[in-house]
């Protein structure tokens, strides 16, 4: 029987929006489809999480510089899906596509792998 592999997936979509609300938005659904893939029986790097760091006072990075650090993660990664367009998600897409990772554009193009067949 073909063992379906467990991936490694990060999410690729919108973060920076016109307000605070907006932006929590696109972090709070980043987050739905994290937990989504893992309910799949995968992995998801949620980028969006960044987000907390963004916001503590003692934080000084830069754009590029998040950008930097999401390339580490995802050259670790197996795959992107990419959930919506935005400056830095269309960065994130040319970069995983420039590495030949799999692209992904629905959640459902992930396989679910039952629980009790999970391996890490």
């Amino acid at each position: 029987m073909n063992e379906i592999k467990r991936l490694k997936v990060y999410i690729a979509g919108p973060y920076t929006a016109r307000n605070f609300r907006q932006t929590q938005r696109n972090v709070d659904q980043a987050i739905d489809t994290g937990i989504e893939i893992w309910k799949r029986g995968h992995y998801p790097f949620i980028p969006h999480l960044t987000h907390y760091v963004d916001i503590r006072p003692t934080c000084d990075m830069r754009w590029e510089d998040y950008l930097e650090w999401d390339r580490v993660w995802l050259d670790a990664c197996d795959a992107l899906l990419f959930t919506g367009a935005s400056k830095g998600a269309k960065q994130e897409l040319k970069y995983a596509k420039l590495k030949g990772k799999r692209i992904l554009f629905n959640i459902n193009e992930i396989p679910v792998i039952p629980r009790k067949t999970r391996k890490p």
